[in-house]
């Protein structure tokens, strides 16, 4: 009987004995924390709603926990891993513990914040454990760099995960909240206790989802409605008119632009939909 394929996944032994054999400690500064509990990437590949047909981009593979539930359901893994020793090891534990997948993964020795392209076939989705400290800036880099990219599911740190999903209004929705919004629907996709890593964080994680859309309609560039978000989000406690004073050249241009936009120029940034800073950023565009 061929052994469950489930079987073949890394537990909390097998992942310190690998780690102790390759003599890593994972570091703070690359933000490593590597899940060693074989549910949480079986329910991260159920999340993602992945199959057979699908080419997954993931960051941060570590040791190969969740690289391996990957190869089981999905066509072909890229993997983008920072750490030298790290991926230098990924290819010899899939050949190991999944040798009939093993030719379905590509391990690529890149930072993923600098990643500007990739081998085909093209990512259809981005499914990662990702570094806590460059989440943000790693999604929305690939979101814009790879366009065939069509689904995400990330974990993260919680509070992070929150302000990704957040929606205008509330205290935690900002800059993170509106670029990914650009690119993507947003929802949370639930939490992650402590108890699930190695070491174990001091705080809890979430896993975010994103579908991607079309970006709102506009004449702005993107980089002008980023720049628009950027200060209004500066001095968040400003109403717009005074936080895009330096963006607009005056108070009163900020006005005139806001007004011109439709939007309210008492009202603060954390009230404006990803829509609503296009608009601004357009009108801006038309008086220039």
């Amino acid at each position: 009987m061929e052994p469950h394929p489930h079987d073949q996944l890394l537990g909390p032994a097998e992942i310190r004995e690998l780690a102790g054999r390759l003599g890593i400690r994972p570091t703070k500064s690359w933000g490593q924390n590597f899940v060693i509990d074989p549910n949480t990437v079986r329910k991260i590949v159920r999340q993602a709603g992945v199959g057979p047909d699908d080419v997954v981009l993931e960051v941060g593979p570590g040791l190969g926990s969740l690289t391996l539930a990957l190869l089981h359901v999905v066509d072909r893994v890229t993997a983008v891993e920072i750490d030298p020793a790290l991926a230098e090891q990924l290819p010899r534990t899939v050949a190991e513990l999944a040798p009939g997948r093993a030719d379905r993964l590509t391990v690529l020795h890149q930072d993923a914040l600098r990643v500007t392209e990739l081998p085909d076939p093209q990512p259809t989705a981005l499914v990662a454990n990702l570094p806590y400290n460059v989440a943000v800036p790693v999604v929305l880099n690939l979101l814009e760099a790879l366009p065939s990219l069509q689904r995400v599911l990330v974990m993260v740190q919680l509070e992070v995960a929150e302000r990704l999903a957040a929606t205008p209004g509330g205290r935690i929705y900002g800059v993170p909240s509106v670029k990914a919004a650009w690119y993507a629907e947003v929802s949370s996709a639930g939490r992650v206790g402590r108890n699930v890593f190695w070491p174990a964080p001091n705080v809890d994680s979430g896993l975010v989802r994103m579908v991607r859309r079309d970006p709102p309609s506009t004449t702005a560039k993107r980089s002008e409605v980023f720049a628009v978000v950027d200060a209004a989000f500066a001095q968040r406690r400003k109403t717009l008119r005074a936080a895009l004073a330096g963006w607009a050249g005056s108070p009163a241009a900020a006005e005139e632009i806001l007004r011109r936009a439709g939007v309210d120029p008492g009202a603060r940034g954390e009230r404006l939909t990803v829509e609503q800073f296009a608009a601004v950023a357009e009108a801006r565009a038309t008086d220039q």
